[in-house]
């Protein structure tokens, strides 16, 4: 068992992605990885903040850096890659005097400091560690094929984010692989799939999103695995409007990555939210562990 840490799991974790947050919940408490919940936490501001105004959007995400510090501890771990970007990038400028005076000045209570922000993913990387993540697996992934899709914010920019290779991350290869996946080669694992865009521009979100399918489809990926509630709606939520734009068929599950460690973890399926996805990837699950390939990776 893990220290305990804080969990901050977004707004899109409690709408649009309930999945997310229940996976990753029943995932960390399965390979012991401690969640405190912040009391009271609010929205880190996500996309529209920071276009507005920047000592706002800080002061949104410092807000529940000090939640977390008032809690006594020093870590806090979310899901969503636009939340990890927005708490991370606050801690970042309130280093600076004058502008964390002017954040200071619209809290309650002045952020004090201390606090550090991290992935889900990287905490069970670095946390829990990979052996560990093995050892609890109880019904290896074998005989699937994934395209592991990590969107292009999780590791960038890399002097902000400080983990995994900004341009060929492989954490979430790593972790899938030690389920038991076959993790397929991914050249567009950080391209960007069209993000806030799917309502102003949804003919860019088609194109870029598309592109992101075709090239699974290319490498031969039973489906798209993702850390990130706007890249998996793109993904999967808008994959009819997609074959609408381009002229295509594609019909490719997109689950969380915390979704197949749950599979793999024994954790129940209505822990796991499968049914909260628009294309349900447990039939395409099924058939890879009932198929060849899984037998003779298993014998």
């Amino acid at each position: 068992m893990s220290d305990p840490v804080a969990y901050y799991p977004g707004c899109s974790g409690l709408g649009t992605s309930k999945e997310y947050d229940a996976s990753t919940r029943a995932v960390c408490a399965a390979v012991g990885l401690s969640l405190v919940d912040i009391p009271d936490w609010s929205c880190c501001g996500s996309t529209p903040a920071h276009t507005k105004d920047h000592t706002l959007s800080a002061a949104l995400s410092a807000r529940n850096l000090q939640l977390v510090a008032d809690m006594g501890l020093a870590t806090a771990i979310t899901p969503c890659p636009s939340c990890l970007t927005n708490l991370r990038t606050a801690n970042h400028r309130m280093g600076k005097p004058a502008f964390g005076e002017a954040v200071n000045k619209l809290l309650d209570s002045p952020y004090t400091g201390g606090v550090d922000a991290k992935s889900v993913l990287q905490a069970l990387t670095e946390d829990v560690g990979l052996d560990n993540l093995k050892a609890a697996v109880r019904t290896p992934l074998n005989g699937l094929k994934v395209a592991c899709y990590y969107g292009c914010i999780m590791n960038r920019p890399p002097e902000l984010m400080a983990f995994d290779d900004c341009e060929c991350p492989m954490a979430m290869d790593n972790i899938l692989t030690a389920m038991g996946a076959t993790v397929v080669p991914f050249p567009l694992k950080v391209e960007c799939c069209g993000a806030s865009y799917g309502t102003p521009r949804p003919d860019v979100v088609a194109r870029l999103s598309g592109k992101l399918l075709a090239a699974a489809v290319d490498v031969g990926a039973d489906m798209v695995t993702v850390a990130c509630p706007l890249c998996q709606m793109n993904l999967d939520l808008r994959q009819g409007q997609i074959n609408r734009a381009l002229g295509t068929r594609f019909r490719m599950p997109v689950p969380y990555y915390t979704q197949l460690m749950g599979m793999a973890l024994n954790i129940e399926e209505a822990q796991l939210g499968f049914d909260k996805l628009c294309i349900d990837p447990r039939p395409v699950i099924n058939k890879a562990l009932t198929g060849p390939a899984a037998q003779a990776k298993g014998a």
